[in-house]
């Protein structure tokens, strides 16, 4: 656009030279600088779209200026400019402007000395007639509401696959609930009862039954995980950064000893970042409790300028020798944050332990 803005403003300026050089004139020594004002009226056209008022105005002193030098040459930059204005949505400015332009050109051509009162108010309607000022802002406006209008469709047509996508993520939901969830609680339920009456007998316990109680419980969370992902309709408020003590509460009360550290100075920070931070470190508790044999965990939360950086880290089994694997807990922290541009850190330190750190941007640098 900026090519074309270019383009346009030196075909206008050169059109205001060849047009001032060509009319009937007095040569006078405002020569120069009545050329100048032609020349600079035009090229201000260039940074219409970016500043539509500030080249309003200075289309409009450089007409003045150089009908009042003795060049009585159409306001074409001006006109240009009005056009420019009303498609932006200045519309009040460019009225305001106008109606002063239509009562200064009679006087900028009588500051010219070359024409009588009656001649300068004559010439002007040739110079700056109000049909022209008329049609250039008619032209702007109706461009405007096209632009609108597309717009709007634009945004009607993304509503309209935000919603049917919505819908037919809780159809899989409900599909999902229905064909699988009963299976599987059956089959977890079986486990249950084989083990504990194995249990009751004395008897050992096959470890295919155990595996398959335990597979079952694990494939129940996540299925029921990935059932509230999918629906997204979970009646309590989200879960967000308020919540996190709760988390290292509730971690604490399994035997974990877990601490919480906040540091820098708390600011806005958007719903998703807050959601997501929860959602890390949950994930990165639930696998300390789990897998990592860890007695202790430490939670990090810094609020930085422009970030949020949250980090969890424990003194559990994992060593810099032993790569992690990428569970489901750890890749779906991946895409989450990932998903809002921000960065995701998850491996053993040497010290020992496991190491998970986010930074999450804010939207609100310093």
């Amino acid at each position: 656009m900026r090519v074309v803005d270019g383009v346009i403003a030196v075909g206008v300026a050169a059109a205001l030279l060849v047009a001032g050089l060509s009319a009937r004139h007095v040569p006078t020594d405002l020569d120069p600088l009545g050329y100048a004002f032609l020349v600079a009226g035009g090229l201000a056209l260039a940074a219409r779209r970016r500043a539509p008022v500030v080249v309003l105005a200075v289309t409009a002193a450089c007409a003045l200026g150089y009908q009042a030098a003795g060049f009585e040459v159409p306001v074409v930059a001006y006109l240009f400019a009005v056009y420019a204005a009303v498609r932006a949505g200045h519309r009040v400015a460019a009225v305001v402007a106008s109606v002063l332009m239509l009562g200064a050109v009679p006087f900028a051509i009588l500051a010219s000395g070359l024409h009588t009162t009656g001649e300068a108010f004559t010439q002007s309607r040739d110079v700056l007639q109000l049909a022209w000022l008329i049609a250039a802002g008619a032209a702007g406006e109706a461009l405007r509401q096209a632009e609108r209008r597309a717009d709007e469709a634009e945004r009607t047509r993304e509503e309209t696959a935000r919603r049917r996508a919505d819908e037919e993520r809780l159809h899989i939901a409900r599909e999902l609930h229905d064909s699988l969830t009963h299976q599987i609680s059956v089959i977890k339920l079986q486990a249950e009862v084989a083990v504990h009456l194995a249990g009751k007998r004395g008897e050992d316990v096959p470890e295919a039954l155990l595996a398959i109680r335990d597979a079952g419980r694990e494939a129940a969370r996540e299925l029921r995980a990935t059932l509230e992902a999918l629906r997204d309709d979970d009646p309590n408020p989200p879960r967000g950064l308020d919540d996190v003590p709760e988390l290292v509460d509730r971690a604490r009360s399994t035997g974990l000893d877990a601490h919480l550290t906040i540091e820098g100075r708390r600011e806005d920070v958007p719903a998703a970042v807050g959601r997501t931070a929860y959602r890390i470190v949950q994930e990165s508790l639930t696998n300390v409790a789990r897998h990592a044999a860890a007695a202790t965990a430490s939670v990090r939360i810094d609020h930085r300028p422009g970030t949020l950086v949250v980090r969890i880290d424990d003194d559990g089994e994992a060593t810099v020798d032993t790569a992690p694997e990428p569970g489901v807990g750890l890749l779906g922290m991946r895409e989450r944050v990932t998903a809002l541009g921000g960065r995701l850190r998850a491996e053993p330190r040497r010290e020992g332990g496991f190491s998970v750190e986010a930074e999450l941007p804010v939207g609100h640098p310093a």
